[in-house]
């Protein structure tokens, strides 16, 4: 028996990986976040499995879901919207399987911040212009942030900013982040990328709390500040170069 920790991706039912599919498939229990993760994600559950959603559900009533399944040999599929390693509360249920010696195996999906740059057709990354990209959060209902972890020290390297969860405190993130980056800086506001619902806005550190303010935006949404938006490479990458030497599998 093992719960598989699988990552559903952004929202698309298309964008979860082919594991993470077949272990819903063929799972006789499967948890899932429903507020996060749409129920076409886990439609594929076989016809007599457990299917729970764990939104309304404590961590104590979700790992006894877990000891339940254990108990009778059953393999779990717990869904989490995203990537299982970011922002999804799992270390928590990583820390009560391991307790209750449960056996536990986790199945990366497609993060937030890739599908986000998917819809915005960037690169994050973009040459001589940022080859950093921090993820991070603001304060909310859910947990503090780390004292050291400031806005403006995640956003020193003045690299690709993402911030999750932020989209209610967009006017702070503008003017803290006005002196370091410019207030010409590009900024998106992506909220439930890929879904059906998705909203993008894009704008700059000066316009952007005006030109998100018709859409209403307040939760499940990415704000994406810096230079790589533009979409413009100081140089070339090197990679693509005639001089590069390449190393060529053979």
């Amino acid at each position: 028996m093992t719960v598989f920790f699988i990552g559903a991706g952004p929202g698309d039912p298309d964008l979860i990986t082919v594991r993470g599919r077949d272990l819903i498939a063929r799972c006789p229990v499967c948890l899932y976040a429903g507020s996060l993760v749409p129920a076409a994600v886990v439609a594929c559950a076989p016809g007599d499995a457990r299917v729970v959603d764990t939104a309304p559900m404590s961590l104590d009533a979700i790992v006894a879901e877990f000891e339940a399944a254990h108990a009778a040999g059953l393999d779990v599929a717990r869904v989490h919207s995203g990537d299982p390693s970011i922002y999804g509360a799992t270390a928590e249920q990583f820390g009560a399987l391991k307790a209750r010696k449960i056996p536990f195996e986790i199945v990366p999906g497609v993060p937030a911040f890739a599908a986000a740059a998917a819809r915005l057709g960037v690169e994050l990354t973009v040459p001589e212009v940022a080859q950093t990209i921090v993820l991070s959060r603001l304060a909310g209902r859910a947990s503090k942030m780390p004292e050291a972890e400031t806005l403006e020290a995640v956003a020193a390297s003045r690299g690709t900013l993402v911030l999750h969860l932020a989209a209610k405190q967009l006017a702070r993130i503008a003017d803290e982040l006005a002196p370091l980056y410019g207030a010409d800086c590009p900024v998106a506001l992506v909220a439930r990328a890929t879904w059906p619902d998705e909203v993008v806005v894009r704008g700059t550190l000066a316009d952007i709390v005006d030109k998100a303010q018709p859409f209403g935006v307040e939760r499940t949404a990415l704000v994406i500040v810096g230079r790589a938006l533009d979409g413009v490479a100081g140089e070339t990458s090197a990679l693509y170069s005639e001089a590069h030497a390449r190393h060529l599998k053979r």
